[in-house]
């Protein structure tokens, strides 16, 4: 008789507790409608992707009040899509501050991987950290030869595979695509080549591999409260653990990694991010944890938006043979073989397709990383009580037909506009707006924006130039249930294409791109 009373207590206690973690607090605005606990779920038992399930429970909510309350990480929150509240978020910073998983759940595993850094954090040390890398991030030159180069060896590698492949059937392009992504991002910004193309066993390459497999589980996404006790759950251990091999690795290889002479190349010795980052913490600018939380953040944010971004290039393009044919006649006309920023950027119709994508595949599709911090009244409107955390959802601001028209869930590159000024234009427009904000807005918009549009337009380029594509006739759409947006185990088929007629672009030190050029200011 006691062990069922003892055994009953416990499950009422279990049961008040697991009220207590999803019941909605009573301070949240009760006008705006409650979207149930299992639809933030639903990661842990359904394979539906995040579009299927923002069409089903989130789309008319969000379109009919701008506002929802959703539950994500363990607590309740504010989700906006209305382009109205969306430009009150992301202007006024200092009411909604940047909040990342070092405030949001400090003690869980994805706050030790990220730490305090210049996308989270808030305050003093955000301008902190921006002062010393906004200048390698936006430069005015990038020099276009590793992202030449190294699309290059991405066909080469694509089309050895595919030749390995049975007749008809398509090569897996996520793994080669991550591979190409962390070279470029290592040259561009991290002062090395990790030889990730060349080498498909490098450690570093291996460890971010499984990091990406293993830590993100929704199950912990979900309740990162389970990240405090990891005795009781092994995987979170070794989940710590696979973290901080990574920062031991990541900043062993930069320390040890072979001196270019780059660093001496400017009066300044500041011409790359770990340049300056390594010149802060020699001066005593930031301590040694601020040092390495930067490098881990410029290592995983410089390329997870180019991985994503390529795998629905890859896809939409496929798929869209029209689409592919006139970016290649476009491409071809120029008869350049080695593009620079002064080529690319005045190709009307390729950047429209880049557009378009960012628009139908935001990279970062939902984030809850703003906090208010006192009460506050979003847009005017939306009563938020201090500490309330707000969320966005970009997928659903750019396919929202208020924002972008009946057919705004529909591929159209053309919706542009003819020039790339007018591209241009209404990009800066519609981020104004919020109504486009693959890259967030104002203030705390992406700094490395203009590099991402660079390194796509080149890479787009170079493979419409020299392959021709189409996605696998066994595969159909899948995207992830929540979190980042690209296709999941896409597998393209590859044909090479002979290339004609091409007269050579003198190459340059100095081949760069103006981040008015990219259309992000």
């Amino acid at each position: 008789m006691a062990l069922v009373t003892a055994v009953t207590l416990g499950l009422c206690c279990l049961g008040l507790l697991l009220w207590w973690k999803i019941h909605v607090p009573s301070n949240l605005p009760s006008n705006l409608p409650k979207i149930p606990v299992y639809v933030s779920l639903l990661g842990l038992w359904s394979d539906l992707g995040q579009d299927e399930i923002y069409d089903r429970w989130l789309r008319k909510p969000l379109e009919q009040h701008g506002a929802v309350r959703f539950w994500f990480a363990g607590r309740w929150s504010i989700l906006v899509t209305k382009p109205q509240y969306l430009t009150d978020l992301f202007r006024n910073e200092n009411i909604y501050a940047k909040a990342g998983n070092q405030k949001k759940i400090p003690w869980s595993v994805l706050a030790s991987l990220l730490g305090d850094n210049i996308i989270s954090s808030h305050g003093d040390n955000w301008r902190l950290y921006t002062s010393i890398m906004k200048p390698g991030m936006t430069k005015r030159n990038f020099d276009c030869r590793p992202l030449v180069n190294k699309s290059r060896k991405l066909v080469e590698l694509l089309l050895q595979a595919q030749s390995r492949t049975a007749a008809g059937k398509g090569v897996m392009i996520n793994p080669f695509i991550l591979r190409y992504a962390i070279s470029v991002m290592g040259q561009s910004f991290l002062d090395i080549d990790f030889q990730c193309l060349e080498d498909q066993e490098n450690p570093i390459l291996e460890i971010q591999t499984t990091i990406k497999r293993s830590i993100f589980k929704p199950f912990y996404m979900n309740f990162p409260v389970a990240d405090k006790y990891p005795a009781l759950f092994p995987s979170r251990k070794r989940a710590f653990t696979l973290v901080k091999r990574f920062e031991s690795l990541l900043c062993e290889l930069i320390r040890d990694r072979p001196r270019t002479g780059s660093e001496k190349k400017h009066q300044s010795g500041n011409d790359q991010v770990v340049h300056m980052l390594e010149q802060a913490l020699k001066e005593g600018k930031i301590t040694e944890k601020q040092y390495r939380d930067n490098l881990k953040i410029t290592f995983i944010v410089a390329h997870e938006n180019t991985q994503l971004l390529l795998n629905s290039m890859f896809y939409q393009i496929g798929i869209d043979q029209q689409v592919q044919d006139k970016l290649r006649d476009e491409i071809n006309a120029t008869r350049v073989a080695n593009p620079a920023a002064d080529t690319v950027n005045k190709l009307p119709y390729l950047t429209s397709v880049i557009y378009e994508l960012l628009r139908l595949y935001p990279p970062i599709s939902q984030l809850t990383n703003r906090v208010a911090e006192s009460d506050a009244l979003l847009g005017d409107t939306v009563p938020v009580p201090a500490n309330t955390y707000i969320g966005w959802n970009a997928y659903g601001v750019h396919t929202s037909s208020a924002n972008w028209g009946p057919n705004a869930k529909d591929f159209i590159p053309e919706r542009w506009g003819s020039s790339v000024e007018e591209m241009q234009l209404k990009f800066r427009r519609d981020t104004i707006r919020g109504t486009f904000i693959p890259f967030n807005a104002h203030m705390r918009k992406c700094l490395g924006q203009a590099f991402v549009l660079l390194q796509m337009k080149i890479a787009v380029f170079v493979l419409v130039r020299s392959t021709r594509w189409k996605v696998d006739q066994g595969y159909k759409l899948k995207l992830p249930g929540a979190g980042v947006l690209a296709p999941v185990g896409c597998r393209i088929v590859f044909e090479e294409i002979e290339v004609r007629g091409q007269v050579p672009e003198a190459e340059s030190a100095d081949d760069g791109v103006s981040l008015y050029d990219c259309g992000d200011l």
